[in-house]
């Protein structure tokens, strides 16, 4: 499979805090089978299991159990939550974005709505410290939930250190012509399939933008390769497939493990992300680590997390993708400067300089204790996705 979402986030939080922290004691609480994908571990990480999924009562009632019984000093809370933790020890909470309250509440009553809204902001205002993952998400906790700005700290998400091995070695690009039967050049979009992440008109783009090539005689082969969920699950991605007349050069590949995926983002002439909302955004700074061209949106938080190593568009202006995608991929300089800017923007981005200051935040919460007495306890749906 492909890895997006809050497992990413808490595995490499988890083997990062392994390499820079051996004397505190950290409890990882969750099901046994997703708390193995964070190993091989130290001694002072135990798993502890949770039976019941976090997200139920039977889940809450379990999880505070074991915290009391573990004697915590404070818990990581890695994803927003809208159960209230009523906890005897304080807790950290890790906000990626509200994309819940921003799209998934739009088929919820509105009394629904509203007690998801209630909840989920007595979660935030209890918590110890709030973590968001870019500064667009601190300031939509801030507008939102109106939680004080002195209590959000921007900890940013960085890309995982299996996209760092260098570029497509020949075995690499045999590897994929095998498996996939893929030997030509192609756009490349990786990641969830959800409304927000705008792929219909990625397909719509890619339509255009072969039908300008054609006429141009150029990359007559060009192909888009969609990389996330099955296409069977997307009935409305196959519309998009046939009423855009591209059904023999879109090719949805389903989901790929991360040593895969990292040749895909090597060999792609482009990557496209024209999403219309994300908390960080991590699959375009994959991409530029690689070298790869970037094509994604001027809103949320990419601008943010792109820098000016991409070319950002507006995600709803289906000509301006297209225009952005023939750019990156005939214009010579212009790929060139994209990739040496690239490579420097996905530097800027660090799981070590995060996670340490995860790990004084925790110190801080627990009330500046000596090292070796503060005991963790991560807690939330480990090797999981968003």
């Amino acid at each position: 499979m492909t890895e997006f979402g809050i497992g990413t986030y808490i595995r490499n939080v988890v083997r990062t805090l392994a390499r820079l922290d051996r004397e505190s004691t950290y409890f990882l609480i969750g099901p046994l089978a997703k708390v193995a994908e964070c190993r091989p571990l130290p001694g002072n990480f135990q798993a502890v299991e949770l039976t019941a999924a976090d997200n139920t009562l039977k889940g809450y009632v379990e999880f505070r159990a074991i915290v009391r019984r573990l004697e915590c000093d404070v818990v990581h809370i890695p994803h927003l939550f809208w159960m209230p933790r009523a906890l005897d020890c304080p807790y950290v909470l890790t906000v990626h974005d509200l994309l819940e309250h921003m799209y998934g509440s739009r088929n919820f009553s509105s009394l629904r709505r509203s007690l998801h809204f209630h909840l989920t902001r007595r979660v935030l205002g209890g918590a110890a410290r709030v973590m968001a993952v870019s500064q667009f998400t601190r300031g939509e906790i801030q507008k939102l939930f109106a939680i004080p700005g002195d209590r959000i700290e921007v900890v940013y998400n960085a890309i995982d250190e299996r996209f760092l091995h260098g570029h497509a070695s020949s075995a690499d690009l045999q590897l994929i012509a095998q498996r996939y039967q893929v030997n030509y050049p192609f756009l490349l979009y990786a990641g969830a399939i959800r409304p927000h992440k705008n792929v219909v008109r990625i397909i719509e783009a890619f339509s255009a933008l072969k039908s300008q090539l054609a006429k141009e005689g150029q990359y007559a082969d060009l192909k888009l390769i969609i990389i996330g969920d099955d296409l069977s699950s997307h009935p409305r991605l196959r519309r998009a497939v046939v009423r855009s007349r591209v059904q023999h050069d879109v090719r949805f590949l389903g989901f790929v493990p991360i040593d895969v995926l990292r040749i895909f983002y090597d060999v792609a002439k482009v990557f496209v992300f024209p999403s219309l909302y994300e908390g960080f955004g991590l699959p375009p700074l994959e991409a530029m680590a690689h070298g790869t061209p970037v094509v994604t949106s001027n809103t949320s938080s990419l601008p943010e997390v792109v820098g000016s190593a991409a070319l950002m568009v507006n995600p709803e202006n289906v000509f301006e993708i297209k225009r952005a995608l023939y750019d990156a991929l005939l214009d010579v300089d212009v790929r060139q400067q994209m990739k040496e800017r690239g490579y420097l923007q996905a530097q800027q981005f660090s799981w070590t300089k995060s996670v340490a200051r995860i790990l004084q935040i925790y110190r801080e919460v627990a009330g500046e204790r000596p090292a070796g007495t503060i005991v963790a306890g991560l807690s939330g749906p480990i090797g999981g996705a968003a």
